[in-house]
């Protein structure tokens, strides 16, 4: 009955707004052409008294870049904390992030004020798009590689919070994407690039076609994308687990050799063994063990050391392969000078890769699989068993064997995106005021399957090691023991299988705004802008059923499924107050609200003031307060339990040194042996990865945020249209975010450091240890904590010159200086503040720099044009390690040509990103190929060109 209400609403609202507008008539010279909706605001105003700080791009600025897709062109903005992109390649490495949204393997995504992709709307023409789907969970964030890139005219992006205008996840700022709605002729471009390595090939080709007849306009066109992938062998950084490393000697390394690792307690001598083979052996050999000296002399084992440990790091991307093919089709149709209909259709698919070394295969009561493999049995009755024994958990607690025979984990995403948006709107004259209206629906689906090879069958491992009177055909024995090259393709034919894995989103979205002006005062008209939107949001992930039932050698995954339905109110008002007076030359307040009710999270409401003071015509001042939420999203809510291998260093390893480490203080000792880990100092980590567990949580509230803006901006008249520049503006803006109930797991390195630092019993309540000591598992659902404070201030300049004999210049430069970013985190009493600023947190990954800036120079005249661009971030420091993570400084070129006897329709540009060949500083705590991909770009010269065609 409830939804039937709903909908009810939502389709009176449309009949409604849509029976005004077909029953008044409206001539054509209302204000429409002279007023736009500036993002941040539903009313119309001129851009230049725009009441908030909004960015734009262009296309043309776009275009200087050198950049091909829309999540790389706004990660390199100052206020950007990056977000998924190219450079993550974390499907096989480290399992599903404490989020419930999954990898997002392939997707791109932005963060602004590193708060969070959930936690920034993404919205395209002023309408939402349908969240990310990649078949490892339901992201409550929107895949911006699903948004064709050839229909985008310009990007702004909203410096503010803003819940009350936009509704939830508008906490961190907003990116509003506007599309081509008009075009004459043909448009076209093909961009090839390679790295100054010779790898990394780009092929990005665009066309889009325009035409006008009486009342109709189409714009269309279509773009292929192809990235390809670039391998972490073949730069310095990321050949072995530590930065610039030539060995695993620098530490990092894999225990899971092809020649295996054994730790074995042997019932009848009493010897604890820490073993590997000492030779290799033919297909379907194993080793002859010898109980009184089985590490000696000529014996097929011998102790396992640092110089044994597999580097897993060549068989990664530091740029993954991704192809993408988009369409789009936009068609307006204006009935009369008063109403019009307008139909964006686009559809995009994404086919992505993601590789990791083979499969690490750990079984025995200390592997933290989370699954059988965890007790797994290897009988004396396997014919591949040296030791003369059964091994179970009272006489063994690890093997590790790299599964090199079948190969390395291999994803491959298959994502298709349809969205379909149709907006009936117009203008309406009611005592002389004119309204504008238009109501909308949104259909969208992201679909997305996924197949991976290398994995595991973990039962069919079980039974191939077990008793081998039950391993009956199609059974076959396995060899773990052998080394590699001993397991046969019978064998892998028997406990290896192909997974395959399905998620979907679907998004259906009702809106109806209108807005106009509703009466005259003596400082000018006062705006006002109200309206209603439904939203049903579904979404599911399946993974194989193997997985499901608790059977894989990989990742372990449960299904997920879930929906959202939320009604929305929301009413905007533009109070003029004072103008044309001395030191007021206008002052407007500006006030907002909304109502919502979500199906999940129940009813509540936002509101939001601003004062805008023009002190001069040249001179703004403007400050804001607003509430801000964000609703939990489905994978937060009805996520399963899911495995992130977080790299990190447990403090109770090797606690008195005898391993070769430094020895721990005395009450980190005492801690970690009131924790279980044995005085006698013999346990050591196993691995730099441990198992963390993060589930969803239904009782999960919103969050919800307080945010105070406050800027400045002057447009000198002294440089406007004279003989030193045509225009010229500095920007100023302060922001100060405090979001309380904080919506994640906490950081499972904060919380080992915590429970051995101060015993902290809520800390150490999570963790879970075997009788050895070892970490089984970290047991960290998602929860509302206490919350995050955040504080920066942007500064913007902006320089046009005049049009000289020799050409223009204009120069753009943004930064973004971090004053605070403090996380306030639960412990056993009240809370503890953990501040970011200047830091690199680590696995997952996300540097803190205090400043981030880019300048850029532009040079253009009727035939030839350049640009030089310079980007720095300041350095940060690693917060669980003592490392520096240094300064870096990229340079950025492009020379362009339009060659005047083609009638100027050609252009070609070539140019280079990171022209002087910066490395990215190397990060030990960083979960993959040892630097930050939301920070720093990936070790080498970008070189690209570019031919263009416009009509």
């Amino acid at each position: 009955m409830l939804h039937f209400i709903r909908r009810a609403t939502a389709l009176s609202s449309i009949v409604f707004l849509a029976s005004i507008g077909a029953a008044v008539a409206q001539d054509a010279s209302g204000a429409g052409s002279e007023t736009v909706v500036v993002t941040g605001s539903r009313i119309r105003v001129s851009p230049l008294t725009a009441t908030t700080p909004v960015i734009q791009l262009d296309q043309s600025a776009i275009e200087k870049t050198g950049l091909s897709s829309t999540a790389d062109v706004l990660q390199a903005l100052p206020l950007a904390g990056g977000g998924l992109n190219a450079k993550f390649n974390n499907s096989g490495n480290f399992g599903n992030p404490p989020d419930g949204g999954g990898v997002g393997a392939g997707a791109a995504e932005i963060d602004l004020r590193y708060l969070g992709s959930r936690r920034v709307l993404v919205l395209v023409d002023g309408l939402r798009w349908v969240p990310g789907s990649s078949a490892s969970g339901v992201p409550g964030a929107v895949d911006l590689n699903t948004i064709p890139f050839p229909m985008i005219s310009h990007i702004e992006v909203l410096q503010e919070g803003a819940s009350p205008i936009y509704g939830s996840d508008a906490i961190a700022g907003v990116v509003n994407i506007i599309t081509k709605t008009s075009q004459d002729g043909l448009q076209a471009s093909a961009q090839w690039g390679q790295y100054g390595q010779g790898d990394g090939d780009l092929t990005d080709v665009q066309a889009s076609w325009g035409a006008s007849l009486n009342r109709t306009s189409i714009v269309a066109g279509v773009g292929y994308f192809n990235q390809d992938g670039v391998s972490s062998n073949d730069r310095d950084i990321s050949r072995f687990p530590a930065p610039f490393a030539n060995s695993c000697l620098a530490g990092g390394c894999s225990s899971a050799t092809p020649f295996g690792r054994f730790l074995v307690h042997d019932p009848n001598t009493g010897k604890d063994l820490n073993m590997t083979l000492s030779h290799a052996f033919p297909p379907g050999g194993f080793p002859t063990y010898n109980p009184a000296d089985p590490t000696g002399p000529g014996e097929d084992f011998r102790g396992f050391t640092t110089a044994d440990r597999f580097n897993f790091q060549p068989f990664n991307f530091v740029v993954t392969p991704s192809e993408r093919v988009g369409m789009f089709a936009h068609i307006r149709h204006d009935f009369t000078d008063w109403l019009w209909l307008k139909v964006l259709a686009t559809y995009v698919d994404r086919k992505s890769v993601n590789q990791a070394a083979p499969l690490p295969l750990f079984v025995g009561p200390d592997s933290g699989n989370g699954n059988l493999l965890d007790t797994v049995k290897i009988d004396v009755t396997n014919p591949f068993n040296p030791f003369g024994f059964t091994l179970d958990p009272s006489t063994y607690s690890f093997i590790g064997r790299r599964m090199i025979e079948n190969g390395p984990r291999h994803f491959e995403q298959d994502v298709n995106t349809w969205d379909i948006t149709s907006t009936l709107g117009g203008q309406v004259t009611l005592a002389d005021r004119t309204f504008y209206w238009d109501v909308n629906a949104v259909w969208a689906r992201n679909h997305a399957d996924q197949r991976f090879t290398g994995n595991l069958n973990a039962a069919n491992v079980a039974q191939a090691l077990g008793p081998v009177a039950l391993c009956t055909a199609p059974c076959v024995p396995f060899n773990i023991f052998g080394g590699v090259g001993t397991i046969t393709p019978e064998m892998l034919k028997f406990i290896a299988f192909v997974e395959h894995d399905t998620s979907e989103q679907t998004l259906h979205d009702y809106s109806a705004n209108v807005t106009g002006d509703l009466f005259s005062l003596p400082a000018g008209p006062m705006g006002i802008a109200a309206g209603y939107e439904h939203r049903e949001n579904k979404g599911f992930f399946q993974p194989d059923a193997i997985v499901a039932a608790g059977l894989s050698s990989d990742i372990p995954a449960q299904p997920t499924k879930g929906s959202i339905d939320v009604d929305e109110f929301y009413t905007e008002l533009n109070v003029p107050i004072l103008a044309d007076m001395p030191m007021f030359h206008k002052l407007d307040l500006s006030v907002a609200g909304r109502w919502f009710d979500y199906s999940t999270s129940g009813s509540d409401s936002t509101y939001k003031v601003g004062l805008q003071w023009r002190v001069i015509e040249e001179f703004l001042l403007r400050g804001s307060w607003g509430q801000g939420f964000r609703a939990p999203s489905i994978g937060e809510l009805f996520g399963s339990a899911s495995r992130f291998d977080q790299q990190v260093d447990d403090p109770c390893s090797d606690m008195l040194g005898l391993q070769g480490g430094p020895a721990q203080p005395a009450n980190v000792r005492a801690n970690c042996i009131a924790h279980g880990v044995p005085a006698s100092g013999s346990y050591a980590q196993i691995n730099p990865q441990l198992p963390v567990f993060t589930s969803g949580n239904p009782a999960l509230t919103p969050e919800t945020s307080v945010g105070w803006t406050y800027g400045a901006v002057w447009e000198p008249s002294f440089l406007k249209d004279n003989d030193l520049a045509s225009n010229a503006s500095i920007e100023v803006v302060y922001s100060d975010i405090k979001l309380d109930g904080a919506i994640q797991a906490q950081n499972a390195a904060t919380l080992l450091q915590r429970c051995a630092q101060t015993g902290d019993a809520l800390a150490c309540s999570t963790i879970t240890r075997t009788s050895s000591g070892a970490i089984s598992g970290i047991h960290n659902p998602l929860t509302n904590i206490g919350g995050i404070r955040t504080k920066a201030m942007d500064v913007n300049l902006l320089y046009y010159s005049p049009e000289w004999s020799w050409g223009q210049l204009s120069a753009h430069w943004y930064s973004t200086f971090l004053f605070n970013f403090d996380e306030l985190v639960p412990i056993a009493v009240g809370f503890t503040t953990i501040s970011r600023e200047g830091t690199e947190r680590g696995s997952p990954d996300q540097a803190f720099p205090r400043v981030k800036s880019t300048f850029g120079l532009d040079w253009d005249n009727e035939d030839f044009g350049a640009t030089a661009t310079v980007r720095y971030l300041a350095s940060v420091r690693e917060s669980q390690v003592d490392n520096k993570l240094g300064s870096r400084t990229y340079f950025d070129a492009q020379l362009r040509w339009t060659p005047p006897f083609v009638e100027n329709r050609f252009q070609v540009a070539v140019g280079v990103n990171n022209a002087f060949d910066q490395d990215p500083p190397g990060c030990i705590s960083c979960g993959l190929n040892n630097f930050d991909p939301n920070a720093y770009d990936p070790p080498g010269r970008f070189f690209y060109a570019r031919i263009s065609y416009k009509e």
